[in-house]
């Protein structure tokens, strides 16, 4: 198994582990490799009877850097993120929306990174930072993609604000998976509560 494969892997079941979901299929074999400049995308398409994806993500091998995980590594993480969610989604019969996938992959990121015990609260201040106000977007303000992108930070980066409040790992992963399971409409109203 490549490092690209093992990586992918391993973010899907930190993801499943940290929401108590039941196991999701293999990410892996639904990946598809974009053109060099390509970047992350889920393709999605049902009918009454089917739900088919492929996640498209860019080539190249995650490497470890010194200033914390590189693009690519997001990438990987919020294509994962957005697999598992669709996944999810569709097994307990619930829609999702564009707003949700990208709110939810921007909190899966930082929960990544900074859920575990070793995380320190300079390092998720620093972490907070670098995901949620040192960001550049692809999609210009005033579009549609464009915003969805902007609110899904901002909501995430007040959502998270709260979550670094809560100082008991057990109620932040109560907090978290209660997050996960909610609609758009209560995703929005518990991040805007921060």
């Amino acid at each position: 198994m490549s490092r690209r494969s093992r990586t992918l892997h391993h973010i899907q079941r930190r993801l499943e582990r940290i929401y108590g979901l039941e196991s999701t299929p293999n990410v892996v074999d639904y990946v598809r490799t974009a053109a060099d400049g390509g970047r992350e995308t889920l393709l999605v398409r049902q009918d009454s009877e089917y739900l088919e994806i492929a996640l498209i993500l860019p080539p190249g091998e995650p490497k470890p850097a010194e200033g914390g995980p590189c693009d690519l590594w997001f990438q990987l993480a919020e294509g994962v993120s957005h697999f598992v969610y669709v996944t999810e989604r569709a097994r307990t019969e619930l829609p999702t929306t564009q707003l949700e996938l990208e709110l939810q992959a921007e909190v899966d990121k930082f929960v990544l990174l900074a859920h575990d015990r070793s995380a320190s609260g300079p390092r998720k201040v620093a972490l907070r930072h670098r995901l949620f106000e040192r960001v550049a977007y692809l999609h210009p303000a005033g579009t549609e993609a464009g915003e969805r992108y902007r609110m899904a930070n901002d909501l995430a980066a007040r959502f998270v604000s709260r979550l670094m409040a809560i100082p008991d790992r057990a109620a932040r992963t109560q907090r978290l998976r209660r997050f996960y399971r909610a609609g758009q409409a209560d995703k929005i109203h518990f991040a805007r509560a921060a």
